[in-house]
């Protein structure tokens, strides 16, 4: 497996080194809001915000890589992370504007990003990891790199399957996974110009102090044979369902302007949800913590 410390390394050297700033994800900022359960989530988890109470979350929209003075209007995947704040704890989901995850290993991960800031190194990529062609064509058909009009347009697709445990203390197992569906319209948008280079963030704070911005909790149910355990599996699925609403209603004070460290970590989950076996989820704690700890020093 690779080390992590040698995986925050390359990427370093991809992006450059920045100061207290994340490895990936660097530039971005922070909102606040709530999350609504439907009666459909609260059927199939115990989760504490998957009960209908609306719940606070924070919200951070970023760029995808790890340079923080990167344009907004430069290609790019775009993330949307979102942290859950119950009574008994936090819990994160992270999505990307890329609909497919092309690898399932980190040290493939870091080789693509390697080979992304370098597109002649990208055919190389391939022919190494044919496996991950699929994925990729289906981010480019899916404008994945596109730069977006707004934030609150995008589609984000967290990357890693959950198992929704039902009853209290019971073992009932519904292995699920998320999409982040915009309720934003064209016909919605703020009036005036944005084509800064943080147009994206002008563009949100626009469009907030309107009223607020509304993501519909997308959720696939594993069919049989649906694999819960690998990042680049295309699952066929059993059913879906809204899993709620996410509102989002006000920026927030960057959090970290004086220091501080805000974390939105996969693994993170609360009673009524369950891990897979995923060796990209798995991995991902042990990077965060070196990128942690450099962000800290």
């Amino acid at each position: 497996m690779l080390d992590p410390e040698v995986a925050i390394d390359r990427i370093n050297r991809v992006f450059g080194q920045h100061d207290r700033t994340r490895a990936l994800h660097a530039k971005g900022r922070f909102y606040q809001g709530t999350f609504t359960a439907s009666p459909e989530a609260a059927a199939l988890s115990r989760a504490p915000h998957l009960q209908g109470q609306p719940v606070p979350v924070t919200v951070r929209w970023s760029n995808g890589g790890g340079d923080p003075h990167v344009s907004d209007t430069a290609p790019d995947v775009r993330g949307m992370a979102v942290k859950f704040r119950t009574p008994s704890g936090d819990t994160d989901l992270l999505g990307q504007t890329a609909p497919r995850f092309p690898v399932r290993t980190p040290e493939a991960f870091v080789q693509l990003t390697e080979a992304a800031r370098k597109p002649y190194l990208l055919p190389v990529f391939m022919a190494k990891h044919p496996s991950s062609v699929p994925a990729l064509l289906a981010n480019l058909r899916g404008r994945a790199l596109v730069p977006p009009h707004s934030y609150a347009e995008a589609t984000y697709y967290p990357i890693h399957a959950y198992g929704w445990l039902a009853g209290e203390g019971g073992r009932s197992r519904t292995w699920v996974r998320y999409v982040f569906r915009p309720l934003a319209t064209p016909d919605d948008r703020p009036a005036g110009t944005f084509d800064g280079s943080d147009r994206l963030g002008e563009e949100m704070g626009a469009r907030l102090a309107r009223g607020p911005v509304r993501f519909d909790v997308h959720v696939t149910v594993a069919a049989d044979g649906d694999d819960p355990h690998d990042p680049m599996s295309a699952w066929k699925g059993a059913r879906e369902l809204s899993a709620g609403t996410i509102e989002v209603t006000a920026p927030t004070p960057d959090p970290e302007a004086d220091g501080g460290v805000v974390v939105f970590d996969p693994v993170r989950v609360v009673d009524g949800i369950e891990l897979s076996d995923d060796p990209i989820l798995r991995y991902r704690e042990q990077a965060y913590s070196v990128s942690i700890g450099r962000r800290s020093s």
